[in-house]
């Protein structure tokens, strides 16, 4: 079982960095960037501190898919997903499906374009509405994550 454990601290490893890395985007860099930068610079500093977070958001989320779906392999848990009861692994899989689509198709084929054309006609609004979205992102994965704790330990059944 020494690859479960593994498989285990890389997943719990894989979504601190992500969701931990949502988090400050949201709660510290959006509002230091809207109180710290004069308006017309607010997106473009938003936009380059971010990417650097781009890519590390995009292997932390790939390596949480993966140690995820190897752990339910590993331990034949398909049929959790036909369960009521473990509603939590389906949220972990819905907050893992959002953002892999995010990072991986969304962000690539519109979401950039639509930011940097939002700018362009209005900064703050756009702004306004990327912290909306990461607002509504982080509580769904806090509460995904806080549920898939409790339902691993058996809280929840």
């Amino acid at each position: 079982m020494l690859d479960m454990t593994i498989a285990r601290a890389l997943h719990v490893l894989a979504v601190v960095h992500w969701i931990g890395g949502v988090s400050f985007v949201t709660l510290v860099l959006l509002p230091g960037v809207r109180r710290l930068a004069a308006p017309d610079n607010q997106a473009d500093l938003f936009a380059r501190v971010e990417s650097a977070f781009f890519w590390q958001a995009r292997l932390s989320v790939t390596l949480a898919g993966l140690t995820g779906f190897y752990m339910t392999h590993r331990l034949a848990a398909w049929g959790r997903f036909f369960d009521p009861g473990f509603w939590w692994m389906h949220a972990m899989v819905a907050i893992w499906l959002v953002f892999t689509l995010v990072l991986f198709v969304l962000e690539p084929l519109f979401l950039h374009r639509w930011f940097a054309a939002g700018v362009a006609v209005d900064p703050a609004r756009t702004l306004d509405r990327v912290q909306t979205g990461h607002i509504v992102l982080l509580i769904a994965s806090l509460v995904a994550v806080g549920a898939a704790v409790l339902g691993a330990h058996g809280a929840l059944w």
